[in-house]
């Protein structure tokens, strides 16, 4: 699908592993450590098996066709992810959209791998300026005019952010059921979906298990 003013491509891929039991498994044997950057949560190596080149090969088809971007997939980095931040102790960066890069070829996968949390990833336009998506180009001025309004117009009340807000509009949201993947730019405005009721405990057998990825292609 496409989304947003931009019409960026948004592929939404079910049932998108054989055997999502096995990576459940797997995850309840890993050894979960804090997460760099701002994610706010907990993450742990992946299975050798997840990577098959048979999957590459069915991804790198998917990214030509949706994305017009064709070549080799070089992984940048690759992890069981669980959202376990409590909504009072989030930073102010962790409480607004983001995105992972500011370049066109590279691409940012989720796999959601609860059974019973549906909290996907939604999507966003920041009013103000109406990007969808942050590029080098725009980046600067992107991220002065947030800290604009951040120091002139407050600052974002604590908590994930969900729906529309002052500063951002929802323009697409995908629920996160079990065995679904996403494949989006990493330079779309983007959150997890985290609703008010999560649960934010860093059981994989409980908590918002995903694998989260980012690769660049070409």
């Amino acid at each position: 699908m496409t989304i947003g003013l931009g019409g960026e491509p948004l592929v939404v891929i079910d049932d998108f592993f054989p055997d999502p039991d096995a990576l459940r498994a797997a995850a309840l044997a890993a050894s979960f450590v804090p997460a760099r950057n701002t994610y706010p949560g907990v993450r742990a190596p992946l299975p050798d098996c997840y990577w098959s080149s048979d999957r590459l090969d069915t991804m790198s088809a998917m990214i030509e066709q949706a994305f017009g971007l064709a070549g080799a997939i070089a992984m940048i980095d690759a992890s069981f992810s669980i959202v376990t931040t409590p909504a009072d102790q989030l930073s102010v960066a962790q409480r607004l959209p983001h995105c992972d890069a500011f370049v066109p070829n590279q691409i940012a996968l989720v796999h959601y791998l609860s059974l019973d949390c549906l909290d996907g990833t939604a999507f966003y336009r920041h009013r103000s300026t109406g990007f969808e998506t942050i590029s080098e180009q725009h980046r600067q001025m992107y991220f002065a005019q947030v800290d604009f309004e951040l120091r002139h117009l407050g600052m974002p009340a604590a908590g994930y952010i969900v729906g529309d807000t002052p500063m951002f509009e929802r323009i697409a949201s995908v629920e996160g059921r079990f065995n679904r993947a996403l494949l989006y730019r990493g330079k779309q405005l983007h959150s997890g979906a985290i609703g008010p009721g999560a649960i934010l405990s860093d059981d994989p057998g409980v908590g918002r298990l995903t694998v989260t990825a980012f690769f660049t292609v070409g």
